[in-house]
């Protein structure tokens, strides 16, 4: 025991050495180095489930504090540093965290112990556990126990982690029983590979109790011990152990007073050592050998690097010396020669650092990354769908106007659920900005230790980076502001130029689509025009063919016979669906009448004319389901009384009921037929527009239009204003259109996002790279030039 504590002095002033050699502060590294002490004195334990490894751990302890059993496998490395106290009984346990020391039970540490493992054993967890113990009967090592070989955890990254210092020791733990196959053992395997010629490698050959009555299983042990084993056993040194299943539990029947107990426990189990391996060196069984053979393998390691650290310190040693010739006594002796010094060491320190963020040679490239990477991603991960689901903007909607709804666009609701969802935009930022900020402290403290001189002076490099940082905090704190005033901006103020290019889209595409319905429909609509002309061309020799209007009106029913008793209309098609006849055509350039043929499609809902009956495509055509018809008088038709105009209307004009009626477009701003809003008609007798008023009314009722005037009945009011593309355009199921309407906000809040995601990387670049490139340097030149006398001084001094 004294031995390993003489070696853990040495470790000491060797870790020292090593930090000096690696241009390192040696108070920063104690300070650092809590959780992982020198590797000279760090024994890792090796070996599979059930191989005994917690088992020989707590026998080097004195403590059963590491689970054992089934129940207590190893599921997550279990780093335990130890200090020897032997101020303490050998039944105390102190448990020191951080500052504060807590004596504890070894069955309370080991409870503990097993409910953290149960808890990550079905995530096995990768996190180390560590602890801190001082007790007077353990050496001044740090034990880690690994889980076993075989689970899962265990990979070559795990094994790396711990197994890869050049000086840890290595605990190679083999069952007595697999001792005959021990060329096999993967713990052997691992060991060889990172210590090939097995310096710093100690075998263990456990639960020797338990193979007793297996003499082929002692044969091997004896051998092994005897170094008499397989080739890849010869070099390494083996001690034999029961484990603590005997010690620890020898040493708790004794009396509690009794400070010897374990010393008992230990030498009981050496006796029964003694007894089962009769042939095998005393050396090397139990406890009290273990200790010492890890004594001689962490003294053979340090042999082998004490000569490197000392032809290293060697020169060191010159190179301060070289430079304190090259500087001059005087400079470090006063304060105009030490601030020269300083200013100096910016200088490399300030090329250091511009190589390192804009050269790539450091952590530059993070930066990029989280520009391309983790933004953008935590900007597409926003909960946008749930946002908006009609549900949440119905809510929103109700909300937002209070006890008044709104009457015909929910602007108020919208726009709150435009600022609720960009406000979501400001955590990713802040994040990227934080990103961005451990980057650049990364950097500073790269660049600091690439400078050679700041690795001379231990304080003043300390200063460096505690300016450096503090002026990051300052540019950090500045990009939060303008990143969040670049989402305020958004949310504050929404351009209407959006959603009006979004609506004229939508009718651009409306257009298109009902252009492309009227040329599918074109030549359906020849046909019908040389149907007709064939069936309303004049007949020779009084015969009519099977398709002539007499046919079809004979199969016309009697009720439709008498309505047209006296109408000089034509009818055609196998329903009657196609009418047509003459009507008096008001022109908008002369104010006259013009007779025109005009023909009704009932079906397709088309009116449309001709000049003349022979004519086989029509000059223009009224599509029905668009219009409302109107009954008017002769003097609001504003008709001419002259004589021609008497001429041109016929024997009846100015005589009877008015022969006039108007067809108008549902939406005042649309047109009817041409560049006209209305088309005013006149038939030339009674009987012909009662006949063309019920053919029109059938076919604009059907459409949802309206008919006007004395001799209609009365006519079903319609809610819609009648235009195609409001119709389609705003649907008619108000959740609907307020779905419409909540997809087309969604597709300007994606929009701003985009606009955010290519914007705050450069308002970070501004507040956060480039001030660190030229307002840091400045802070860092300002402040050591203030620093005058004794201060700048004592960071050379220390």
């Amino acid at each position: 025991m004294e031995a390993i504590e003489e070696l853990a002095e040495l470790s000491e002033s060797m870790r020292q050495a090593a930090a000096i050699l690696a241009d390192e502060d040696v108070d920063e590294t104690s300070s650092s180095s809590s959780k992982r002490s020198s590797t000279f004195l760090n024994v890792v334990a090796l070996g599979n489930v059930g191989a005994g490894k917690s088992a020989v751990l707590n026998s080097l302890i004195g403590h059963p504090v590491l689970p054992t059993g089934e129940n207590g496998a190893t599921r997550a490395p279990i780093s335990i540093d130890l200090a020897r106290d032997g101020s303490l009984s050998s039944k105390s346990i102190i448990l020191q965290i951080d500052n504060k020391s807590q004596q504890v039970s070894a069955s309370a540490l080991r409870h503990s112990l097993q409910d953290r493992l149960s808890k990550g054993s079905s995530g096995r967890s990768r996190d180390e556990i560590y602890l801190k113990l001082r007790t007077s009967t353990a050496p001044p090592l740090k034990l880690i126990d690994l889980p076993g070989l075989e689970q899962r955890i265990v990979d070559d990254s795990l094994l790396r982690e711990y197994v890869e210092h050049n000086d840890a020791i290595l605990l190679v733990i083999v069952p007595a029983a697999q001792a005959p196959e021990i060329s096999s053992s993967r713990a052997l395997r691992i060991a060889k590979e990172y210590d090939s010629e097995g310096t710093r490698t100690v075998g263990i050959i456990s639960k020797i109790d338990q193979a007793a009555s297996d003499s082929k299983a002692l044969a091997a042990v004896q051998a092994l011990l005897s170094n008499q084993g397989p080739p890849k056993t010869s070099d390494i040194p083996w001690v034999a152990l029961i484990g603590q299943s005997v010690s620890i539990a020898s040493a708790q029947s004794g009396s509690a007073s009794s400070d010897n107990s374990l010393e008992t426990a230990w030498r009981a189990e050496n006796e029964s050592l003694k007894s089962i391996l009769t042939g095998a060196p005393q050396s090397k069984l139990g406890r009290v050998a273990l200790v010492d053979t890890l004594a001689g393998q962490i003294r053979n390691r340090m042999k082998l690097r004490l000569p490197n650290l000392l032809s290293g310190l060697q020169g060191k040693s010159q190179i301060v010396q070289d430079e304190l010739l090259r500087l001059g006594e005087q400079m470090v002796s006063t304060a105009e020669g030490t601030r020269a010094i300083a200013l100096e060491l910016c200088r490399e320190f300030e090329d250091k650092f511009l190589q390192h963020i804009t050269g790539g040679e450091g952590n530059g490239w993070k930066i990029v990354a989280s520009f391309e990477g983790s933004f953008p991603n935590r900007i597409k991960q926003l909960p946008l769908d749930r946002h908006f689901d009609i549900n949440n903007v119905k809510r929103i909607v109700l909300e937002a106007d209070g006890y008044q709804p709104y009457l015909i666009s929910p602007e108020k609701g919208l726009r709150s659920l435009i600022k609720g969802v960009l406000e979501l935009a400001k955590e990713p930022s802040r994040l990227c900005v934080d990103e961005v900020h451990r980057v650049l402290l990364d950097i500073v403290s790269a660049a600091a230790n690439a400078t050679p001189g700041l690795g001379r002076y231990a304080p003043f490099k300390r200063e460096v980076v505690a300016i450096a940082s503090a002026a990051l905090d300052g540019f950090k704190n500045e990009a939060k502001k303008m990143v969040v005033a670049l989402v305020d901006m958004e949310r504050a103020f929404v351009p209407p130029q959006h959603f009006i290019r979004l609506v004229q889209r939508r009718m651009e595409r409306q257009r298109r689509e009902e252009e492309l319905k009227n040329r599918s429909s074109k030549k359906a609509l020849d046909a019908e025009q040389s149907i007709l002309n064939r069936a309303t061309s004049p007949q020779t020799g009084g015969q009519q063919s099977e398709g002539s209007l007499k046919t079809l009106k004979d199969k016309s029913s009697k009720q439709e016979k008498d309505v047209q008793e006296g109408s000089a209309l034509k009818t055609a098609g196998p329903g009657g669906e196609i009418t047509a006849g003459f009507l008096l055509k008001k022109s908008g350039k002369t104010n006259g009448w013009s007779r025109r043929w005009f023909v009704l499609n009932e079906k397709t809902g088309k009116f449309g004319y001709t000049k003349k009956q022979e004519e086989r495509h029509f000059r223009g055509v009224i599509t029905l389901e668009e219009c409302n018809i109107e009954e008017v008088a002769d003097d609001e038709s504003g008709s001419s009384k002259s004589s021609k105009d008497k001429k041109a209307n016929g024997p009846d004009s100015g005589k009877g009921p008015s022969l006039v009626f108007k067809i108008t477009s549902r939406v005042p701003y649309k047109t009817v037929l041409k560049a006209h809003s209305a088309v005013l008609l006149k038939a030339e007798s009674t009987a012909d527009k009662v006949e063309w008023l019920e053919r029109l009314r059938n076919v604009v009722e059907s459409k949802g239009g309206q008919v006007k005037g004395e001799s209609a009945p009365p006519m079903r009011q319609s809610l819609s204003d009648g235009s195609l593309d409001t119709m389609a355009r705003r649907p008619a199921d108000p959740e609907e259109e307020l779905r419409w309407m909540s997809q087309e906000v969604r597709g300007y809040v994606e929009a701003v996002l985009n606009s955010l995601a290519a914007n705050v990387p450069k308002a970070v670049v501004l507040c956060q790279v480039e001030k660190a490139k030229e307002d840091m340097l400045i802070q860092l030149y300002s402040s050591v030039s203030s620093y005058w006398g004794m201060t700048l001084l004592s960071c050379f001094d220390g």
